[in-house]
């Protein structure tokens, strides 16, 4: 392996750690709130706040005019998120942890393949190989085995 990707697959890895975290530190602030459409608001909420005051460190702040010329799509991510959060608030405690991210990540996976292959959003166009349909196929039997029994 390249001594270059070293240091971003490592935080992807404690991206990781941190969303199997995330999920039920979540459902227990849901628990705690009676609803897990406002854990997933304070959950954003303690996000943002925390992320503008990085920006503000580091100095860094859009202008309107950067924010005007971003593409209409861009500003999904923040409601996908949204989504991400509240769905996975809701689904851990019916679902446990461990079936909650294999099914978050074979959804991931699935959607990355048909990204990748048609360069949505201008990512390089990689083709969808026998390789790649395995790996889906292997997380979805992660997914079914962690539901048997």
């Amino acid at each position: 392996m390249n001594i270059s990707l070293l240091l971003p697959l490592a935080g992807i890895l404690i991206g990781g750690v941190f969303l199997s975290s995330q999920a039920p530190i979540n459902a227990a602030l849901a628990r705690a709130l009676g609803d897990p459409l406002l854990a997933a608001c304070i959950s954003f909420g303690v996000g943002f706040l925390v992320l503008a005051i990085l920006s503000a460190f580091r100095g860094v702040w859009p202008s309107g005019s950067a924010l005007a010329s971003a593409p209409w799509w861009a500003w999904l991510g923040g409601f996908l998120g949204a989504f991400y959060v509240a769905i996975v608030i809701w689904g851990v405690p019916q679902l446990g942890a461990v079936s909650t991210v294999a099914a978050l990540i074979l959804g991931q996976v699935v959607a990355a393949l048909v990204l990748d292959a048609i360069g949505a959003f201008g990512l390089p166009v990689q083709a969808i190989s026998w390789q790649r349909i395995v790996a889906a196929g292997l997380i979805l039997g992660g997914l079914v085995l962690s539901r048997a029994g």
